[in-house]
């Protein structure tokens, strides 16, 4: 559920969006799928994935990976 939600918020990447938001967040879930994970609205272009983020992250959220999938659905 993890990998499916960032490769959702992946394809939701737009220009506009890293353009009106510019930050970078980074995730450090526990449990299933857990692990450091990234959204990165900063970077021309966006990007979001497993492990840390390619820029120092403005925000990290610590949380299990279920309450990380609830958040994004």
């Amino acid at each position: 559920p993890v990998a499916e939600t960032f490769r959702v918020i992946q394809g939701a990447m737009s220009e506009e969006y890293v353009r009106t938001t510019q930050g970078v967040f980074q995730f450090e879930l526990s449990g299933e799928e857990g692990g450091t994970w990234y959204i990165d609205l900063k970077t021309k272009g966006g990007s979001a994935g497993s492990g840390k983020p390619p820029v120092a992250a403005d925000v990290v959220m610590s949380m299990s990976s279920g309450d990380f999938v609830k958040m994004f659905t």
